[in-house]
């Protein structure tokens, strides 16, 4: 007797094996390579070139950034194509899962964050809004789980999570762990080096990154304070400040720019 969850299981198998869906969750992984690239640029102006044009260094000045240039509206309904492509893919592999809970877990994360960057563009696209910053959608979110009972609390296990999430990707990076989703054995010998010097800079830029919001959100948790939440712009501003100056800043973004290199190997030789 077939179960919705087996009908589920079947649906997701059979998008998991679609020659369509393997085309354009490509697509999505370049295009997603853009936005890291577009951030790691704006990075990289905020640590030397002081200013990024009033743009934010994160998944919203990169949108806006596409949406300046010639054929931008196009290149931006291509992106949610590609999104939502990766959206359905992460969401066969959570319920496929490959035989590994972590697996589920992780493609369930993604599904989640790949929704939000869709969100994003079909709010630029279908009603001229500006992009929400990761900084504002932070402190709405810690806003939120404190007005909950135990908000503190929960508050704090987010931070606790986006420091472990840094921690794995820094881990993931430095074990070149990340050559284990790729086709290495039909690579050629260049470009599966500079997929690990790329992948290995990329994954531990992204890392840092993680770390240093997991801080800030655990003080907004010890505080009490929304506000003391930073989303990707604030962060990235934030290690500016550290006693290494602009100097750290500049690492990650070329880390950044890096990781979105990566996602172009990745694009091509990813298992899926």
């Amino acid at each position: 007797m077939n179960t919705p969850q087996a009908h589920m299981e079947g649906a997701a198998r059979k998008a998991a094996n679609s020659q369509t869906l393997d085309r354009l969750a490509r697509v999505g992984i370049a295009c997603r390579g853009v936005l890291y690239g577009l951030i790691g640029f704006l990075a990289l102006q905020i640590a030397f070139g002081g200013g990024s044009g009033g743009k934010e260094a994160d998944n919203s000045g990169a949108i806006e950034t596409v949406a300046e240039q010639p054929f931008g509206t196009a290149l931006l309904w291509l992106m949610v194509v590609g999104f939502v492509a990766l959206v359905a893919w992460q969401l066969s592999e959570a319920i496929i899962g490959r035989g590994r809970t972590k697996d589920r877990v992780e493609a369930a994360a993604r599904v989640v964050v790949y929704s939000l960057v869709v969100a994003t563009l079909l709010s630029v696209l279908l009603r001229g809004d500006s992009a929400s910053s990761s900084d504002s959608q932070s402190k709405d979110m810690t806003a939120m789980l404190m007005e909950l009972p135990a908000g503190q609390f929960l508050v704090g296990l987010v931070g606790l999570g986006l420091i472990g999430l840094g921690g794995y990707w820094i881990h993931k990076g430095w074990k070149k762990r990340f050559l284990e989703d790729l086709r290495t054995g039909e690579m050629p010998a260049k470009q599966r080096d500079l997929a690990e010097k790329f992948g290995m800079a990329g994954f531990i830029a992204r890392g840092v990154i993680a770390l240093a919001a997991g801080v800030f959100v655990i003080q907004a948790a010890i505080t009490y304070d929304p506000d003391k939440a930073k989303g990707i712009d604030s962060t990235l501003r934030s290690l500016a400040e550290t006693p290494v100056g602009p100097w750290l800043l500049g690492l990650v973004a070329i880390g950044l720019l890096l990781f979105a290199a990566y996602c172009f190997f990745e694009a091509r030789w990813r298992r899926l």
